[in-house]
């Protein structure tokens, strides 16, 4: 391998870390304090201020219009889905909505393939369709929902489905024409403030007073959903977005199911089980096929550009 093509790897495997921990233990200041979505919601995109500051350390914030216009789209897209996701839960069941946002490397890889002209062997192909349909078996539930299977929230799920999809496409196109990653992280913390007061609106203004361990635990997921956030960044400025996209979005969920395991000493259902066997097929398969193509598939925008959320 040579040195620093494939360091996409290391980006990614710190993002299913980060975002791992981070799915295991999400749900509890909502679940077990009854704290507003849309309040997680606003503390995470103050928490993205964190990696943010440490990311601007050393490096220039690219004052570029295109920079500006694919690290906008980029963090409205994603900030943007997390709100719209919010309403689509609170309207439909969780069971149907999971599996159909989770599909969003769909439309990165159709958009990295078509636009980008990214290449991707026929080992990655399988890799990729193994990774896509372990995204769905994990997001199957072990029990029964008697919700409506249909009405406003599959709409909305759809359009969480493809600004997930658009807003990590549009991080690697930034990085190939030579946007550093810091200045992409950092429209994207701008962006998820700038829908701070529209997450007010949501809620109906503050919530009631709730114990102080409900905004704590709340901080410190969230730090971990924001520094996973950079670790996107940087594995698409320096990975394929058809290889990338379906990694990290099948492998994640892996680390959040076995964490729960041994956590909350649940076991996952037979599907879940056949999830993560296709997850970790399939993402070996794809870092097998990157690997073995020699290509380096670092953009411009990650040259000279190593940051670190812990320093440089």
């Amino acid at each position: 391998m040579k040195n620093g093509t494939r360091s996409w790897i290391l980006y990614a495997s710190l993002l299913v870390l980060f975002w791992g921990v981070w799915g295991a233990f999400s749900s509890e200041p909502n679940s077990r304090y009854g704290y507003p979505n849309e309040m997680i919601y606003i503390i995470w995109a103050f928490t993205m201020l964190i990696p943010a500051f440490f990311a601007m350390r050393g490096n220039t914030f690219d004052r570029r219009p295109v920079a500006a216009m694919y690290g906008l789209i980029a963090g409205l897209t994603g900030a943007g889905g997390q709100l719209l996701l919010f309403q689509a839960l609170s309207d439909g069941p969780a069971y149907l909505i999971f599996p159909l946002v989770s599909l969003s490397p769909v439309i990165t890889v159709l958009m990295a393939t078509v636009l980008l002209r990214e290449r991707i062997t026929r080992l990655a192909v399988v890799g990729v369709v193994a990774a896509l349909v372990a995204i769905v078996l994990l997001s199957i539930p072990s029990g029964s929902d008697d919700s409506d299977s249909h009405g406003p929230w599959l709409l909305i799920a759809i359009l969480v489905c493809v600004a997930w999809g658009v807003q990590a496409f549009c991080m690697r196109k930034a990085a190939l024409v030579g946007v550093n990653d810091a200045t992409t992280f950092g429209w994207m913390t701008i962006s998820g403030l700038l829908l701070v007061p529209v997450a007010f609106a949501l809620m109906g203004g503050l919530p009631d007073a709730a114990p102080w361990q409900a905004p704590a635990l709340t901080a410190v997921t969230q730090v971990l959903n924001a520094v996973g956030a950079l670790f996107l960044v940087m594995a698409f400025s320096r990975g394929k977005a058809t290889v990338v996209a379906p990694v990290t979005n099948a492998l994640a969920p892996v680390l959040t199911i076995v964490l729960s395991l041994a956590v909350y000493q649940t076991l996952p259902s037979v599907w879940g089980t056949l999830g993560i066997v296709l997850a970790l097929a399939g993402s070996t398969l794809m870092v097998y096929s990157d690997e073995k193509s020699g290509e380096s598939s670092v953009a411009p925008g990650a040259a000279d550009n190593d940051v670190s959320p812990v320093g440089r």
